[in-house]
Formats: structure tokens, sequence, C-alpha cells
């Protein structure tokens, strides 16, 4: 399946491909608002703004796969703006790993790591990189969204 055609349910419930919010870099990233990983958004929303110009877009993902998401659209969507200035584009919660998983996420954990392990998301937070070129590389959880590694794929990829 290609990324691109995958159809997204936006949390203000509109509907979208992925490739119509693709930039020449998309980080897709799971999240939850009660988790203790969640002051990351503050450095996604920051990210964000500096590189959006330059093609890149961060597209967060809510899931409650690991119980710690707030119950409605409204309410996450509340939350991530007042909290944590989020203007970068959000979906509905969505289902991670297990036969229910969204399909963008099926295709999305076929991808390996840097240890080479591919599967099941681990936890909240864990990041996917897209290239334009469909190129996915994968960071676990507790990987900051600006460490090296993710801050240099972003810039090579945004400068060709």
């Amino acid at each position: 399946m290609n990324l691109k055609d995958i159809e997204l349910v936006m949390l203000d419930g509109s509907t979208k491909t992925f490739g119509e919010i693709q930039g020449k870099v998309t980080m897709v990233v799971n999240v939850a608002s009660r988790c203790g990983l969640s002051p990351q958004y503050e450095t996604l929303e920051a990210m964000q703004k500096k590189y959006k110009d330059k093609g890149f877009t961060v597209v967060g993902v809510p899931s409650n796969q690991f119980f710690q998401e707030l119950k409605s659209s409204d309410d996450i969507s509340e939350y991530c703006s007042t909290t944590w200035g989020v203007t970068f584009p959000m979906t509905e919660k969505s289902k991670l790993n297990g036969k229910n998983a969204h399909p963008l996420y099926k295709e999305l954990t076929k991808s390996v790591d840097a240890e080479g392990n591919a599967g099941n998301v681990k936890w909240n937070f864990e990041k996917f990189l897209v290239l334009e070129n469909g190129e996915v590389k994968r960071f676990r959880p507790t990987t900051k969204p600006d460490a090296a590694p993710i801050i240099e794929a972003i810039e090579a990829n945004l400068a060709k």
C-alpha cells in the first residue's frame, strides 16, 4: 500500500489522505495527553515552526493504546492547543497495534529502528520520519524529537 493514499480522519473530523498533508519530510508521532513523555509536544511544535516553510510537517496521531489519552477529540484538541500551543495536524484517536491498527500504522510499523527491529509501537511518542521518496526512519519513544540523528535526517532531506 502506498502511504500517500491512506485516508486519515483529522481531529476536526475532516478527511484527508496522508499525501495531502505530507511534506518533504513528515514526522508521524503517536501522542497521548496523559503520558510522562507529553512534554515532547513542546519540542515537536518548535520543530514544526522552525522547518515548516522548508517542507517539514509533524502529524500527531492520538492513541489510547496505552490508556493515557483523553476520551474525546475536543478534549484532545483543547489540551494540545492550550497546554502546548500545538498547530501541527492531528488525526482522530487511532489504534497503533494489532488487527485493528490504523492502515497508516500497519505500514509504518514494517520499518525498522536503529537496532533493526520492526513491529509493534512500544509506547507513546514513537516517531516515524517519512521522507519524500517514501523511505521511513523509525525512532523509539525515548528518543527526543530533536535528537541529533532526527535533526540530521530532517535537514539532509529538506536540503534536496
